[in-house]
């Protein structure tokens, strides 16, 4: 535990007060992100897709599930971080997915599915979503380019010679990553409006925000690497 200077309450709360100013000026410019991700220009999916679902054979407008705004979860399977043969999901997008089913009605409330998916036949993430204990749809894309066309998995080729992951050019990316796509549906056209990979989806995850005010907070200097503490949700006491 490292040590931390004390004070007085009239201490602590002149310095709370300036770390309020600092903390309505962040809000204030994340709205204005959110402003600016929502009037980026739409662009028209002119290219079919299909997914296995738990109710059969779907298409990308199937999976809006009558809703105006779709987002998916490009969820690692087979790959990624501390895989067992038993358990094929990737710790740190089971991180992620942890949060999604009490946010799920309310995103339905507000005309918004969320979704995952995952390159990976449709059995296999039913498995895995039962030991999870998980209810959000979780649909395959394994035989669609969809994933690789929305840059979150990246062909043989790819990995030899170079693709783009999260906006630059990566010289040998790995089979799949992580990321959040979104799309709306207007007049029967689906739209890709915005994407998101790599510590962009830390917004998904609600656990960092509370780790964030807690007087450790995150608590990852001297780790190997950042990501070591994760565990999947029923693992932590397994240390």
């Amino acid at each position: 535990m490292t040590r931390h200077m004390t004070g007085t309450r009239e201490d602590w709360l002149t310095a709370r007060l300036e770390l309020l100013k600092a903390e309505k000026d962040l809000m204030r410019r994340s709205d204005e992100l959110a402003r600016r991700r929502q009037e980026l220009p739409w662009v028209l999916i002119d290219k079919s897709y299909r997914f296995e679902t738990d109710e059969g054979d779907a298409s990308l407008t199937d999976l809006f599930r009558g809703r105006s705004q779709l987002l998916i979860y490009h969820f690692m399977f087979g790959y990624g971080f501390r895989l067992t043969d038993e358990r094929r999901g990737c710790t740190g997008c089971s991180l992620v997915a942890d949060h999604f089913d009490g946010v799920i009605p309310h995103l339905n409330g507000r005309d918004i599915t969320l979704v995952c998916e995952s390159i990976a036949p449709l059995t296999e993430l039913q498995h895995y979503k039962r030991q999870m204990g998980w209810r959000f749809p979780w649909v395959s894309s394994l035989g669609s380019d969809f994933r690789y066309d929305f840059g979150a998995a990246f062909t043989e080729e790819q990995q030899r010679n170079g693709a783009d992951y999260n906006y630059q050019h990566v010289d040998q990316p790995e089979p799949q990553k992580e990321g959040m796509s979104v799309f709306a549906l207007k007049d029967g056209a689906v739209y890709h409006t915005y994407s998101t990979y790599a510590r962009g989806v830390e917004a998904l995850m609600g656990t960092y925000q509370f780790l964030d005010l807690a007087p450790w907070g995150r608590n990852e200097e001297g780790l190997e690497f950042r990501q070591a503490w994760w565990r999947r949700h029923d693992e932590y006491d397994k240390q």
